[in-house]
């Protein structure tokens, strides 16, 4: 496979990631935080390592303007999350 072929390949890949599990999975924990539910540890995991693994990649996406858009609305969303958790965790605990 060409150089091309296999970056081409490789973000293929990665973004049929994204649609199968991660947005899925972080549109669960957005309903999740707006619910005032607090997220657990595998759920704050999920998101490192989702953040990790963007930022590794950055140089990848970077070269590639087209999917900026899509980057940025994911951005948001891991952002909209992490800030209504970060409101939720805030909040008393009420007794149960």
């Amino acid at each position: 496979m060409s150089e091309p072929d296999s970056e081409t390949g490789v973000i293929i890949a990665m973004l049929e990631r994204m649609r199968t599990q991660r947005l899925p999975r972080a549109l669960d924990l957005r309903e999740k935080v707006e619910r005032g539910e607090r997220l657990e540890s595998f759920d704050i995991q999920f998101l490192g390592d989702v953040l990790a693994d963007a930022q590794s990649q950055q140089s990848q996406w970077d070269s590639h303007p087209e999917l900026h858009e899509i980057i940025a609305r994911l951005m948001h969303l891991y952002h909209e999350i992490t800030n209504r958790a970060l409101e939720n965790e805030e909040q008393p605990v009420s007794p149960g």
